[in-house]
């Protein structure tokens, strides 16, 4: 007896909800984890991966009556 296309497509169900099941690739929780620097005036999170630079850009365009030490005390690069 050979394979129905009734078979085959129960089949391919079977499988498509196996992968389904196996859950997803999602990078929001560790994304959120990295998020390790504050600026302390306005409390906005920032990945451990932005250099100075960056956070710098950040205080000038949110905070430019504010230094760098005031929104980032202790900062270590």
């Amino acid at each position: 007896m050979g394979r129905s296309n009734a078979c085959k497509a129960q089949q391919k169900r079977d499988r498509n909800a196996a992968a389904a099941n196996a859950g997803g690739k999602s990078q929001l929780k560790v994304n959120q984890q990295a998020m390790t620097t504050f600026c302390s005036v306005c409390r906005q999170p920032f990945m451990s991966t932005q250099n100075k630079m960056q956070l710098q850009q950040h205080v000038d365009g949110k905070h430019p009556k504010n230094s760098f030490d005031e929104c980032f005390p202790g900062y270590q690069s």
